[in-house]
């Protein structure tokens, strides 16, 4: 299964800067323009990549209760899954797939805001590094439906012919796989 090569993490350089400013719009974020976006953008990787919790955010880029304010802003504004579409596209420039293992970690972060969107586009993309969670524990909408078309076949033919022993069963057995684990955890994280 495809994961994304790990990258330490570093500050952005002036090319992995250029290639992902191109993504940040600015009705993303609301209010005054930032200062420092780099620093910031800086700031929502390092702390993508090394999965503390925002107050731990070091002093040098602020507080963290606002690059967390400013990350789930561009989440809702729909960066995370823009870049990931982006990482996944063949016209990737270099620049910006040197740091897919960041991005993918920040979309990581933000999959609790993006839902099943985000998780069916990762998925979808084979971008398996931006899930919370091993892919097989995670939900497969694209399994589901094809389970629920499948028993829904199964089911219009009762009248005529009566499913094999154990079918409907195995069929109830495997959308419960798709549905994935109930509760996501951590300890399940991909690399």
């Amino acid at each position: 299964m495809p994961f994304t090569p790990r990258r330490p993490w570093e500050p952005l350089s002036d090319a992995e800067w250029d290639a992902l400013r191109p993504h940040l719009r600015p009705e993303d974020r609301p209010g005054p323009p930032l200062v420092d976006p780099r620093a910031r953008m800086d700031a929502i990787l390092h702390m993508a990549v090394t999965d503390q919790p925002w107050r731990l955010l070091p002093e040098r880029w602020g507080k963290g209760a606002t690059v967390g304010r400013h990350f789930r802003r561009l989440a809702h504004g729909g960066l995370w899954s823009r870049l990931l579409e982006a990482l996944a596209d063949p016209d990737c420039p270099r620049a910006l797939s040197a740091i897919a293992y960041w991005l993918c970690r920040a979309a990581r972060r933000a999959m609790r805001l993006l839902q099943m969107a985000g998780i069916t586009l990762a998925r979808r993309l084979r971008l398996y590094t931006a899930l919370p969670m091993l892919p097989w524990l995670m939900p497969d909408p694209d399994l589901s439906e094809l389970v629920f078309r499948d028993i829904a076949k199964v089911i219009k033919d009762i009248p005529r012919r009566w499913p094999g022993r154990g079918v409907l069963r195995n069929l109830g057995h495997l959308l419960r796989i798709a549905g994935g684990r109930p509760v996501w955890s951590k300890r399940f994280a991909p690399p």
